[in-house]
């Protein structure tokens, strides 16, 4: 399939509820409005492809970008051309595609994530932070998490929106899987207060830090409870 022929193809599936949807959530002009489903399907279709891939994150199209997360081949790429693929990211769902199927996956990403937590992008600072929550919970002593603990405290309040939200995800993590550190990550996150407010369904938990690392907690227990029996 030629890029052209997947563009026609995506122009098709558009939906315009969904394009003002992702223009929203931050999405730039450069989209279709085309459904997570639809996008997964075309991808599954294409199988791996990474010079398609490449080539599709080129034309700076959302559901391009999208389709190349989910096509390229990681380990094929340099740690020079991740780290500009992460950087000319459109927008934070493209960002969590990459940060899910791709980055994860390059055999350089621990030597990555420690560049990109100094870095002033704010695509390259989200894919940092998203590195290191995950490490708060499967390999923390990589980590000072006390001193992210103060780093925290002191960037959240100002870092620019991309970046809260993954920063935001790692005080949550020390919270939920560090005891020792729990009463002082919540008392950060109700400090700050970011996302208290955050609309939320019936079932779902918000992302604000309080309520959620207390949740968490809950299900943990509940989870290592012996079953009861009559």
């Amino acid at each position: 399939m030629t890029i052209d022929n997947l563009f026609t193809r995506l122009k098709s599936l558009g939906n315009e509820t969904r394009r003002r949807h992702n223009t929203q959530a931050g999405a730039p002009d450069n989209q279709f409005g085309v459904k997570m489903g639809d996008l997964r399907t075309i991808a599954k279709e294409l199988k791996t492809n990474h010079p398609l891939a490449l080539q599709l994150w080129q034309t700076g199209n959302v559901e391009a970008q999208l389709i190349a997360t989910l096509i390229m081949k990681p380990r094929e790429l340099s740690p020079q051309e991740l780290d500009q693929l992460t950087r000319s990211t459109t927008c934070s769902q493209v960002a969590d595609w990459l940060n899910a199927y791709v980055v994860p996956q390059h055999p350089d990403h621990e030597t990555l994530q420690v560049k990109w937590m100094k870095a002033k992008d704010r695509w390259a600072a989200r894919a940092g932070w998203n590195l290191t929550a995950s490490l708060v919970k499967t390999d923390p002593a990589l980590l000072d998490l006390s001193a992210l603990l103060d780093r925290i405290e002191k960037e959240l309040p100002q870092a620019r929106p991309e970046v809260q939200w993954t920063m935001n995800n790692t005080l949550a993590a020390i919270g939920i899987h560090h005891p020792k550190l729990r009463k002082r990550a919540v008392a950060i996150g109700d400090q700050i207060g970011l996302y208290r407010d955050w609309p939320t369904s019936k079932g779902c938990t918000p992302p604000f830090v309080p309520v959620w690392v207390a949740e968490m907690v809950k299900r943990q227990g509940a989870a290592t409870q012996p079953p009861q029996h009559p």
